[in-house]
């Protein structure tokens, strides 16, 4: 096996992060956080986490939501449980679905900026795992508070800062960002400027961090 162009060596540079694109209310991206950060750290990478709104996506691409077409909808309720289930991962389908999320992702951009990555990353995969497990609505004010109590956050504080104009100019300029990087969709990746959309790209994503551009044949 050829060595991979990215593998890494005394004095080089470190290799550039992983891009992961995702929105709280979107079931294969809640899967997808539960494996992003491994698949990462085996090849020597890091992931920035991206919250965005895929209603903006999807408008700039012309797209709707899977379970927005009739024909659609039964078997995509069905593919979101089954995938996780294949995942290895608990899932209960969120009654009222999808939601609105742009409170929860604002307070993921204030946790990010003023507390850093790491606490942001861990309200988004309790948010995610809240959310289709437990059907806690985060679009419901009153059960965001009570889900950020219970991860031991300052409610009152996050509250105020999903209602701040900084926090909502913030995850405008981040949507805006993502579309023009060419995102449409969530979970999304970018990896060395090479787009990948989909929980079902993990197989190329881990061959591409493994090995590099792939060889055509």
């Amino acid at each position: 096996m050829h060595e991979s162009p990215f593998a890494a060596r005394s004095g080089s540079p470190a290799r550039p992060p992983i891009q992961f694109y995702f929105d709280f209310s979107s079931p294969y991206a809640y899967i997808a956080s539960e494996w992003i950060d491994a698949v990462a750290a085996r090849h020597g990478r890091t992931v920035q986490w991206q919250a965005i709104l895929l209603g903006v996506t999807f408008q700039a691409a012309e797209l709707k939501p899977p379970v927005a077409h009739p024909i659609k909808r039964d078997y995509a309720l069905r593919d979101f449980e089954r995938s996780a289930h294949f995942a290895g991962l608990p899932y209960r389908q969120p009654e009222t679905f999808p939601i609105p999320t742009q409170n929860a992702a604002r307070v993921f951009w204030w946790l990010h900026d003023t507390q850093g990555a790491s606490q942001a990353v861990g309200f988004a995969r309790a948010g995610l795992r809240a959310y289709f497990t437990r059907g806690v609505v985060l679009s419901d004010p009153a059960q965001l508070r009570a889900l950020l109590a219970e991860l031991g956050l300052d409610a009152d504080a996050a509250e105020q800062a999903w209602q701040d104009q900084t926090w909502k100019q913030r995850l405008r300029g981040v949507n805006e960002a993502a579309v023009a990087a060419g995102v449409f969709g969530a979970p999304f990746f970018m990896i060395d400027g090479e787009p990948f959309w989909g929980n079902d790209r993990q197989p190329q994503i881990e061959r591409w961090l493994a090995r590099g551009p792939f060889t055509r044949l």
